[in-house]
């Protein structure tokens, strides 16, 4: 399948690598016509309508939500955003708890290892920025062992973040955007619980870079038991876009719901 439509994408904006001007090249480069910013918990400042198009690739609107749910936290993708008092309200205090979040573990971590971090504690902060600092800092560790060291879930530095009910998620997103999906059902640990949750949502996203033991065809019969769309992306926090997502088919049945492009 010739991925068409990469729906499922980070920036500096959050914890990725492609700033947004650059993103319409590296969509260029994997012959990637559509693409969905999605960062974490955050809505693009430099995205002012729901879909727009730049530099001849058109670009969605959207954002990645975790939310708290019987079977553990999971992420909410919301495609096509019109951005809502109420949701604006929880994202700014989510960004707010990020920040001193960020703060916390950073402080944890200098005073562990006897190094100064180079943190940019602002809105958008997560773990990956304190990760990247300490493979930059003095300290005999890399990315990969800062999270396994440090700030992975059970590590000594570890400060959860504070999120909300996968009710309020819901009807945030529901109440903004024309798409709610429930983003990589695979990746957590109880897959059928998770997957209960579509009930509520719009689409599933149903194309992702699983490893070779995922059955997708549990994806498929969820979307057909529950008419739902089913959605795809990359989750490219890099600048390698395409990886996975959706056909010209497939898109076209999401571009249906979503409002026309602007610009």
């Amino acid at each position: 399948m010739g991925v068409v439509a990469d729906l499922h994408v980070h920036t500096t904006a959050s914890d990725g690598r492609l700033s947004l001007r650059e993103v319409p090249a590296a969509a260029q480069r994997a012959g990637v016509e559509v693409v969905a910013v999605t960062d974490h918990d955050r809505i693009h400042p430099g995205l002012e309508t729901p879909v727009t198009v730049r530099d001849g690739v058109t670009v969605i609107r959207g954002v990645e939500l975790q939310v708290e749910t019987t079977a553990g936290r999971v992420d909410l993708l919301g495609y096509g955003v019109e951005e809502t008092p109420e949701l604006r309200a929880e994202l700014d205090r989510i960004q707010t708890d990020r920040v001193i979040r960020a703060r916390r573990m950073t402080d944890r971590v200098e005073a562990r290892l006897g190094v100064d971090l180079d943190v940019s504690l602002e809105p958008g902060v997560g773990r990956p920025h304190i990760a990247r600092a300490v493979e930059e800092s003095d300290a005999d560790c890399d990315y990969s062992g800062a999270f396994d060291r440090l700030i992975g879930d059970d590590g000594p530095c570890y400060v959860p973040r504070a999120v909300p009910p996968v009710e309020r998620g819901v009807a945030l997103l529901s109440a903004a955007c024309p798409i709610v999906s429930l983003a990589h059902p695979f990746r957590y640990a109880d897959t059928e619980a998770t997957l209960d949750l579509v009930t509520g949502l719009d689409a599933v996203e149903r194309y992702y870079p699983y490893n070779d033991t995922v059955d997708e065809t549990r994806l498929d019969r969820a979307i057909e038991k529950h008419d739902l769309l089913g959605t795809g992306g990359s989750d490219a926090h890099g600048d390698r876009l395409g990886i996975a997502g959706l056909s010209a088919a497939a898109y076209a049945r999401i571009a249906a719901r979503l409002p026309d492009a602007q610009g």
